[in-house]
């Protein structure tokens, strides 16, 4: 029996005891690994939450180091799956990847579809504090703990080899995930990241939200904020940002930002301005095989 079969079985034999069931929602044979969805019963969110997984060729006779993707707003766990082609880079360099949901779903709360960037699919991987949505809007948690916890005892990972990337509001929670953890991930990378939300619209209300009016609590979250006073093992972070991205010029993502931050706090950046390139899935196709990369460089 192989490894992936082996560890497909008896995962699911534990969380069934655990009364924490994984269901396998769609499986398909790619660059000759497998792309798999799966959903569970999350604890942290206290809702069915899904996540996309890539086993690469190699995790059929060996634990694979892992990258986690966090997608942007409106994305669900399929637009990382379905339109960056990372797969292709994944299996060439042995790499599992996950791309987990970016917010609880169907939680019964007032107002939590009535918006693209606060509530469903605007998750801005932050523990909520404020009611009502402090009972389900737990993505950090979600993302640094319960989800790798769930992979790491039911995949073949290495479990000390793993890395975060995502886009827009994913590079923001990539970023602060890193920054927040340190050893936790052996790179980060992101494509047009939200890198300073306290000082954007879209951070301003999320945060306002599910954080409350306190602006010190915020900074916990912020990636500009959070590198000042970094003070982990060396970070190598990689950032793409489109110069047509249309979010750039209002003021959304400030990635100029980040950079004096990071400069600051002498933490290695590099801030790769893409001519001609929106913020769109196809830039992220485009430069995806230079951040697989990127990250295989820490993970081997």
């Amino acid at each position: 029996m192989s490894m992936i079969k082996y560890c497909f079985q008896s995962f699911t034999t534990k969380y069934i005891k655990n009364k924490m069931a994984v269901t396998e929602v769609s499986s398909n044979k790619m660059f000759d690994g497998l792309q798999k969805v799966f959903s569970h019963e999350s604890t942290e969110c206290k809702c069915t939450m899904k996540f996309g997984i890539y086993l690469p060729p190699q995790a059929d006779s060996k634990k694979c180091p892992v990258l986690y993707w966090l997608s942007g707003l409106t994305c669900t766990d399929q637009n990382f799956v379905t339109k960056a082609g990372a797969q292709k880079y994944a299996a060439k360099n042995g790499i599992i990847v996950v791309a987990p949901d970016t917010s609880p779903r169907d939680c019964k709360i007032a107002g939590e579809d009535d918006s693209y960037d606060f509530g469903s699919g605007a998750g801005f991987y932050v523990n909520a504090t404020q009611d009502p949505w402090k009972t389900n809007y737990r993505m950090y948690a979600y993302v640094t703990q319960e989800l790798p916890a769930l992979i790491n005892s039911n995949f073949p990972v290495d479990v000390g080899k793993q890395s975060i990337s995502g886009h827009s509001m994913g590079g923001h929670g990539a970023l602060i995930c890193a920054l927040k953890n340190p050893g936790q991930y052996k790179s980060v990378s992101a494509f047009a990241p939200i890198c300073n939300p306290i000082n954007c619209p879209w951070g301003v209300k999320a945060f306002t939200g599910y954080l409350g009016e306190d602006k010190e609590a915020w900074k916990e979250y912020d990636a500009t904020c959070l590198v000042k006073k970094y003070n982990g093992p060396p970070l190598d972070i990689l950032i793409d940002q489109g110069k047509a991205d249309n979010f750039l010029a209002p003021g959304q993502l400030l990635p100029d930002n980040f950079v004096a931050a990071c400069t600051e706090s002498k933490t290695p950046v590099t801030l790769r301005m893409q001519e001609g390139y929106d913020h769109s899935y196809y830039f992220m196709a485009t430069f995806i095989e230079d951040h697989i990369t990127h990250h295989a460089k820490y993970l081997k």
